[in-house]
């Protein structure tokens, strides 16, 4: 509740304060994954992507780096010094192998003395982009945000990738200019997918075919953006007019680029616009190369990060509506004294919380589910002397 200029109190429900902590509880959630709190992802294998942490306590730089799943961030490592990690492809939780001495994981003991088939990185040990610096960096004093590469998994700041940082909501992935080197074919790719407005305009008409005259409109006043001029935009509209299915031809996709004769210049990071995977070839002698270049994953399109975090979302809905309807239902039996009440108990009890959580965040220590019942025991405590407290003044 605040006092607007007219000097009138504006008043905020409950319902609209629960839905913004309901949004903030489904952005922790995709973040998460759907990775589970209590049991270690070890018996799961090489998990395709999981919620990672890394621990500076038990191997700090210098030794080995290892990554621990959710839970053992949780079980294990409490009271920690731990790197968030994000997410990464292909892991299985070190916890309590050879690398942690003599530490042993809480949750899953019967564990291999290595896990050879996870990739390691300086992210590990809590450095980050092609400047090897920590984030955030005590040091760094230009604002900037931090873009993950979607090969090599490493997280670089926009002004060292090398381009300039599109606006474009259609850009979702990125590619740094060392993973595109290492796989070179995929600046053919880059050539004909990214960075390109005219397949921004054609993937937005493939999907909404009533914008075909704006966007044809649009193509004819593009040609002085575009690396091959007013040939590329007729093969566009051409594309457009004709509504060819994406994968109809029988040959090889990658060839047929590669004859055309369009380039870009190959140099900075790649930014990708949504369903490019899908544009991808996927014949045999393509697969080969994706394969031996390492990066067969991007034939994959449920390995993308918004598919990670879609997958968490999902999850912390099914397991939560159940538990919030019941509440949204008892607000609208209230009358408004007692809707003020409980808007003012509420707020006192967030800025509590928040202080309390401040503390482990000063700290780095990982907030486990016993500290979180310690501070609503403290809260109830608190109020029940509140109560006796107040049995002294009544008449």
């Amino acid at each position: 509740m605040a006092a607007n200029e007219g000097g009138e109190e504006a008043t905020v429900s409950l319902v609209d304060v629960l839905e913004e902590d309901e949004e903030l509880e489904q952005e922790a959630s995709a973040v998460l994954g759907g990775s589970d709190s209590e049991k270690c992802s070890y018996p799961e294998g090489y998990v395709k992507r999981q919620a990672l942490y890394a621990c500076n306590t038990c191997t700090p730089k210098g030794g080995e780096p290892a990554g621990i799943c959710l839970a053992c961030s949780y079980k294990c490592h409490e009271g920690h010094e731990l790197f968030e990690l994000y997410t990464k492809r292909n892991f299985r939780c070190d916890c309590g192998n050879d690398k942690f001495g003599e530490l042993e994981c809480k949750l899953f003991t019967e564990k291999e003395k290595v896990n050879s088939g996870n990739k390691y990185s300086h992210n590990f040990f809590g450095l980050y982009c092609t400047c090897d610096r920590p984030y955030p960096d005590p040091e760094d004093e230009v604002s900037d945000e931090m873009i993950q590469c979607i090969v090599c998994e490493d997280w670089l700041h926009g002004r060292h990738l090398g381009c300039v940082v599109p606006e474009c909501v259609e850009l979702q992935e990125m590619i740094c200019e060392s993973c595109m080197n290492k796989s070179p074919f995929l600046w053919t790719y880059a050539a004909h997918i990214a960075g390109n407005i005219s397949l921004c305009l054609y993937h937005a008409v493939k999907t909404c075919h009533y914008l075909l005259p704006f966007v044809k409109h649009v193509l004819l006043h593009v040609q002085q953006v575009e690396m091959n001029g007013t040939a590329g935009c007729k093969r566009k509209l051409q594309e457009l007019e004709n509504s060819s299915a994406e994968g109809s031809c029988s040959g090889c996709r990658l060839a047929e680029m590669k004859t055309s004769g369009q380039s870009r210049a190959q140099q900075g990071a790649v930014f990708w616009p949504a369903a490019w995977r899908a544009k991808l070839c996927s014949c045999t002698h393509c697969k080969n190369v994706f394969t031996d270049a390492g990066v067969a994953f991007l034939l994959d399109e449920t390995d993308t990060v918004l598919a990670y975090e879609n997958k968490g979302k999902t999850t912390e809905q099914a397991g939560g509506a159940e538990g919030r309807d019941p509440l949204m239902s008892a607000l609208n039996t209230l009358n408004r004294v007692q809707q003020l009440e409980i808007i003012h108990e509420y707020n006192d009890m967030k800025t509590e919380l928040k202080d309390y959580l401040q503390r482990f965040a000063a700290e780095g220590k990982v907030v486990t589910p016993e500290d979180i019942r310690n501070f609503f025991e403290q809260q109830q405590s608190r109020k029940r002397r509140r109560a006796n407290a107040g049995q002294y003044y009544c008449s």
